[in-house]
């Protein structure tokens, strides 16, 4: 049996339409407002159909020298053509941070699984 964190998968994102591509500053300033977005298929469009969607994006914060991941958003997509209704699978969220650390984005194709990236965050003063 296969222990879950190895079942997400990763790549470069321009070459592969799963991946969460991170959209974030490298460097914010403590306790500053900051938008982040996470989109599947930024440079390969991901299909959205009933039969090939994604269904999901989470957003987490792992904090410099800590061991515990924290939740920052989680958007579920759930109108993929039935009603003439397409939702794209994009996270938009606005985060304050005090310390250093990454930013990781998970999402989860109905088709091909689980999938992650991450980005780290400089955190100033």
């Amino acid at each position: 049996m296969s222990k879950i964190t190895e079942l997400y998968q990763t790549a470069d994102w321009k070459n592969e339409k799963h991946v969460p591509v991170i959209t974030a500053p490298e460097k914010v300033k403590s306790e500053d407002l900051f938008d982040v977005e996470v989109a599947v298929g930024k440079e390969i469009a991901h299909p959205n159909t009933m039969e090939h969607h994604i269904a999901w994006i989470k957003l987490y914060y792992l904090a410099k020298d800590s061991d515990k991941a924290v939740e920052i958003a989680d958007s579920r997509f759930t109108a993929h053509g039935e009603g003439d209704a397409f939702t794209e699978p994009t996270l938009k969220t606005a985060v304050k941070l005090n310390k250093c650390g990454k930013l990781i984005a998970t999402s989860y194709c109905n088709i091909h699984g689980l999938w992650t990236s991450e980005v780290d965050i400089t955190v100033e003063g």
